[in-house]
């Protein structure tokens, strides 16, 4: 019998559960020491005994079951057959799995309301730093009238309402030092989409010399109304006039809203 044989036999099954006689035992011990194939298949089955629970290690096959069963019952009478494992090991399985997932489903559901909360929260956050900053722009925007209407270096000069417009006004605040010029525009009308207002500082003799010193051009509801435009050296007058968006390159006399002496 060669080795393969051997394996197959079921011999080596029953050598290793003490099964066979005194001689065949020797002989497959003796074969052990010299044949390595023999040895590891000895070795694999005393594993499989060894991680054997309730029922045939899966290393021994169906057929050499049948033949230990059938060496098993000549030597020792029939063999009893064992009632078949219950299966409530199995359902319990399949009901542990099931809370798991349960487990899994419940804790996925709640990161995700948690990351939508932190979402919100985030998006609140935003909105309420863009509140920040628009006040703090609004305030700076508050302060800094305040200065220029405060400033004692600051000349004032009036502009009433013209044709167009009769119940118009604005204020220009002048530092002759610095030639800084602010436009007050809270007495204009809010202008018409596609156009805005334009400020000229004006020489008037020996003839009118307009010069475009800037466009007043947010009229939101979150500006104060006083506009910071170009400086100036010796303006004689200031006009505001209507003008399309971009302004002009010389004013539109029929749309003059206000206009001042210095």
């Amino acid at each position: 019998m060669n080795t393969q044989e051997y394996i197959e036999s079921g011999n080596l099954e029953l050598y290793v559960y003490g099964l066979l006689d005194e001689s065949e035992t020797k002989k497959i011990s003796e074969l052990s020491k010299n044949n390595p194939e023999i040895k590891k298949e000895i070795v694999s089955i005393e594993k499989a005994i060894l991680n054997l629970s309730s029922s045939f290690s899966p290393a021994i096959s169906a057929e050499n079951f049948e033949k230990i069963k059938a060496k098993l019952e000549m030597k020792h009478g029939k063999v009893v057959d064992l009632q078949p494992k219950s299966n409530w090991s199995q359902y319990l399985g399949w009901a542990a799995s099931i809370v798991l997932l349960i487990g899994i489903g419940y804790q996925y559901n709640k990161q995700q309301i948690i990351k939508n909360e932190i979402v919100t929260i985030q998006k609140e956050k935003e909105k309420l730093n863009e509140a920040v900053v628009a006040t703090e722009n609004k305030n700076n925007q508050t302060k800094k009238a305040l200065d220029v209407i405060r400033d004692s270096k600051n000349t004032v000069i009036a502009l009433a309402g013209q044709a167009v417009s009769p119940t118009s006004s604005a204020k220009v605040y002048w530092n002759k030092e610095t030639q800084v010029v602010y436009i007050d525009a809270s007495g204009l009308p809010k202008p018409p989409k596609g156009m805005v207002y334009q400020v000229w500082s004006l020489k008037l003799s020996p003839t009118l010399m307009p010069t475009s010193i800037g466009l007043l051009e947010d009229f939101s509801g979150e500006n104060n109304l006083v506009f910071e435009v170009s400086s100036t050296v010796d303006a004689e007058a200031f006009g505001i006039t209507l003008e399309p968006a971009g302004g002009s390159q010389s004013p539109t006399m029929e749309q003059l809203y206000t206009l001042g002496k210095v």
